[in-house]
């Protein structure tokens, strides 16, 4: 027994020791705090970054633009790499000066984005100095043709007359109508539909605005953002103003499940508003280089190919495209034609007066009064 207790102090000995010598390591361990929307990367990416860099990635999701602005707002957020749409939280965070400039020479991947949608992005940040497009899309209508035709057969499958013309949205009303839960969305759609410009903040437009959405606010089942996927998957409504991704998606679940529901998605002619979420570094990012290390690897084609695979959302890197899967690249909605952005078009943000004034009409809409 008087033996035993040496031993255990010379092991407890080497247990210190091996532990003080891992302290250096452990200190040096390199991280980067990524901030996304759920279900929006390929999960085997992030193994790869960092078996590649030695970087370990901690990733956490968000599922709406106000948690990720709340967190930011804070401060000291923790995170490194954030990916917010353009409007209206990414300008806002700009302005805000809750953003850094990236430094590009650290990206070169970026010098592969399409330049013609970096110019889009620009209403929302000048210079292009504060994020890099990850993946893009439309807002627009998701459809359940065969039940919509079921009900009527002269409602109009191509336009927003299908949702915001009271005639319409009364006849296919017993399948389910959903409206994301969204003003920044929805009202310079219905904006641009009624043929003002779409970052108006008129106050005669805006009671035309409020006049259209009550229209059909005895119609409308539902409202929400992320929940329209699961909706219009699983039959529990016919038709869905949303974004492109989400319906596509909501395509590929119905599909899969073979329970007889069959999913399509209209931008429609009358116009669709094209937004971006984008890759940004906050202010206070506690790891800046191992952030720029994630945004160029992301960026590169093989990578963002992969994560346009899994989620159906298109990237803004056109060297990815022949690894891309051609189902996914052939489809029209997913990729659009040259000549649809013709009919497509971005959003500014608006003063703070315009905006509350936004948020009380939208209020109104919803509540149905």
């Amino acid at each position: 027994m008087t033996r035993a207790a040496p031993r255990r102090s010379l092991a407890l000995a080497a247990g210190l020791a091996l532990g003080l010598f891992a302290l250096p390591s452990l200190a040096q361990e390199r991280v980067v705090n990524v901030y996304n929307w759920t279900d929006y990367i390929d999960p085997a990416l992030l193994e790869r970054f960092t078996a590649e860099t030695g970087i370990r990635v901690r990733y956490d999701t968000f599922d709406s633009l106000e948690t990720l602005e709340a967190k930011l707002s804070a401060g000291r957020s923790g995170y490194d790499v954030i990916a917010p749409t353009n409007e209206p939280t990414f300008s806002r965070l700009i302005a805000a000066g809750a953003l850094q400039p990236l430094d590009l020479a650290r990206i070169p991947s970026a010098a592969g984005l399409d330049p013609t949608l970096m110019e889009r992005l620009r209403s929302s940040d000048p210079g292009n100095r504060h994020g890099v497009i990850y993946l893009w899309g439309t807002i627009g209508l998701g459809l359940n043709v065969e039940r919509i035709r079921a009900l009527s057969r002269t409602v109009p499958l191509d336009s927003w007359d299908l949702l915001f013309k009271p005639e319409h949205a009364r006849a296919i009303s017993r399948c389910g109508i959903t409206i994301m839960d969204s003003q920044t969305d929805v009202i310079p759609t219905v904006l641009r539909y009624l043929g003002l410009n779409q970052d108006s903040t008129s106050n005669d437009d805006l009671r035309r605005v409020e006049q259209t959405l009550l229209g059909i606010r005895p119609f409308v089942r539902s409202f929400a953002s992320g929940g329209a996927l699961e909706q219009l998957a699983t039959g529990e409504t016919c038709l869905a103003m949303t974004y492109s991704g989400d319906v596509i998606q909501a395509q590929a679940r119905a599909a899969e499940a073979n329970r007889g529901v069959t999913v399509a998605y209209v931008a429609p002619k009358e116009g669709a508003q094209l937004w971006f979420d984008v890759l940004a570094i906050p202010r206070d990012a506690p790891n800046p280089e191992n952030a720029h290390a994630f945004i160029n690897f992301v960026l590169k084609p093989e990578n963002i190919a992969a994560i346009t695979n899994v989620t159906r959302y298109p990237n803004a890197v056109p060297a990815s495209k022949p690894l891309i899967e051609p189902a996914i690249l052939a489809d029209r909605n997913v990729y659009p034609a040259e000549e649809d952005f013709a009919r497509f078009f971005t959003v500014s943000a608006v003063p703070q007066t315009a905006d509350r004034a936004r948020n009380r009409v939208w209020a109104r809409f919803k509540a149905g009064r």
